[in-house]
Formats: C-alpha cells, sequence, structure tokens
C-alpha cells in the first residue's frame, strides 16, 4: 500500500496564515472535527525562521520609531550566512524535505492506517510565509485576517500578570511599557499582514481563501463552508452548523474564557474601549496604512 508523503501530495498540505490572537486555533479546531483533517497547531516555523530585526527592546529605547524586518532579510545578500540567496538551490530542498518529514509524521500518528489525510498547519508566525510557499507551491493557503487594533488589544491583555501568556514567554508589563508594547505589537501586525497579503495574492485562486475573523465571528456556519469547499473537505450544511455549534464561544466553559485567558472574547471592536486615546491614536500611527490596504476603517 502506497504511504502517503506530503513529498507527493503537496496540494493535501494547507496553511493558515494571518496574525496571532486573530482566531486561528479557532478556525483549526473547526477544521479539525471533520474526517481527514489532521490539524498541526503552531509548530513555530516562523519565530525560527524569521528571527524579528530589532529585537523588540528597540520599540522602548530606540531613538525614533524602528522599522520591523527579519533577520533572513537582513543577511540574505552575505555569503557566510546558512540561508543566503546564494546557496538557496542547496538548503531549500533540504529545509523542504525537513518540514515534510516533520508533518509527514504528524499524519502518521494520527492517521495509522495510511489514508490520505488534508494536514492543516496552523503558523501565526506568517512572516515567512512567503518562504513556506515558495518550497510548497502547490499547497493551499488560509488567509485569517483580523482587525490589527483587536489583535494589538488582545496582547495587551495576555501581557498581563496571571495570564494564559505566562507559560509561553509573557509576563507583566507596567503602566509604563504599555506604549512600547502597543507600538511593537502593531508593527508586528502590520508586517505579517503585508508579507501574507502579498503571498496570498500571488497565489493561484483556486488554492486559496480570504475570511475575516469579524465574518467568521457573524456567521462560522457559512464561512466554515466556504474554507471548507476550497481545501476541499467534504462537509454538509448540517455538518457545519453542527461543528459550528461545538466550537461556539457561548459553549466554552466560563472558567477557560474571558480575560487574561487563550480564549478571551468573540466580540470585534473591544479595543475602543480597552486602550486609551493615547494609545489608540500611537496604533493608528503605526498600523494606520496596513489597516487602509486590506478594508479597515480609520478611527473615526
Amino acid at each position: 500500500m502506497r504511504v502517503f508523503s506530503l513529498a507527493d501530495a503537496e496540494d493535501r498540505l494547507v496553511w493558515i496564515f494571518g496574525s496571532s490572537r486573530s482566531g486561528s486555533t479557532w478556525l483549526l479546531r473547526m477544521l479539525s472535527s471533520f474526517p481527514g483533517v489532521v490539524p498541526v497547531d503552531d509548530p513555530h516555523l516562523g519565530h525560527h525562521l524569521g528571527v524579528w530585526r530589532p529585537i523588540s527592546l528597540a520599540w522602548a529605547v530606540a531613538d525614533g520609531p524602528p522599522e520591523l524586518t527579519t533577520l533572513d532579510r537582513v543577511k540574505r545578500d552575505k555569503d557566510d550566512y546558512f540561508f543566503c540567496d546564494r546557496y538557496r538551490e542547496a538548503w531549500a530542498p533540504a529545509l523542504r524535505r525537513l518540514i515534510v518529514e516533520r508533518f509527514d509524521a504528524a499524519a502518521r500518528a494520527a492517521r495509522p492506517g495510511g489514508a490520505e489525510p488534508l494536514v492543516v498547519v496552523k503558523e501565526p508566525g506568517s512572516h515567512v510565509a512567503d518562504l513556506l510557499v515558495s518550497l510548497f507551491p502547490a499547497s493551499r493557503l488560509v488567509f485569517l485576517l483580523r482587525d490589527g487594533r483587536d489583535v494589538v488589544d488582545s496582547w495587551l491583555d495576555a501581557y498581563r500578570t496571571g495570564t494564559w501568556a505566562q507559560d509561553e514567554g509573557a509576563f507583566p508589563v507596567g503602566d509604563g511599557g504599555r506604549e512600547a508594547l502597543v507600538r511593537w505589537q502593531s508593527a508586528v501586525w502590520a508586517f505579517r499582514t503585508e508579507v501574507v497579503q502579498r503571498t496570498y495574492a500571488a497565489h493561484p485562486p483556486d488554492r486559496r481563501v480570504l475570511v475575516r475573523y469579524e465574518d467568521l465571528v457573524a456567521d462560522p456556519a457559512a464561512e466554515l463552508g466556504r474554507i471548507c469547499a476550497r481545501l476541499p473537505v467534504a462537509a454538509a450544511r448540517d455538518d457545519l452548523a453542527a461543528v459550528a455549534a461545538e466550537h461556539a464561544y457561548d459553549a466554552v466553559p466560563r472558567t477557560e474564557r474571558g480575560d487574561g485567558r487563550a480564549i478571551r472574547s468573540a466580540s470585534p471592536g473591544g479595543w475602543r474601549e480597552n486602550l486609551s486615546r493615547a494609545e489608540q491614536d500611537l496604533m493608528h500611527e503605526v498600523l494606520g496604512p496596513a489597516l487602509a490596504s486590506v478594508g479597515y476603517a480609520g478611527p473615526g
């Protein structure tokens, strides 16, 4: 019997790109409810392959607003840098094989019988979306887009005492550090959104789908159906409604949702109440052009 491998079934690989704190875990859980879907939750390829430059400390100490980029973009023309352009023909196939082997292992563990799965990878470290898609040009792409202001608001909530993010490297931010965190997270959202937007635009239309978090919240069954149709995932209308209901915000136990929790809120626009006017102004200073480029209205 033929053993499944993404090496020769590249179109069975699906990326969920966008930003962290955009409902990507929720979407992955809904998709993984359907037969044949193998979820891979946060492999963090972006954080290993696209190390931020400058480091986030710069947003607190730099003499002027830093310009965000990544180490691979800074070093790509340096011949001794491991992932340099000159030796791409050497490292790119090897990197692709490494990713294939890792995701194949996950698929075999989830479906030991060898049936052909759909491997759905949630990668909020999406500032390397262009690199990953260049390695897997026949893969499928879900662009999950959320208003960056709500993303920043969600991260401000996460960087408080006793939150879910403390176990993943976050820390409580004092009142004096909120401004730097607003600027940093705004820059991250803008950078990631631009990279995914560009990658999405260049990808074949029959292997991509754009979904806004706000639309997913408003009508999860309809949006889920639209995503499933493009992947493709077989899903009847009743099944879509049942999956949406099972994973609805109100179905989550009260002790597992709300401020300070990983599942925080399903109410777009909370940034208006949770950020001060000064913080909102700082956020729009950084996010303004990126927000407009993806169709979100300004602060008016």
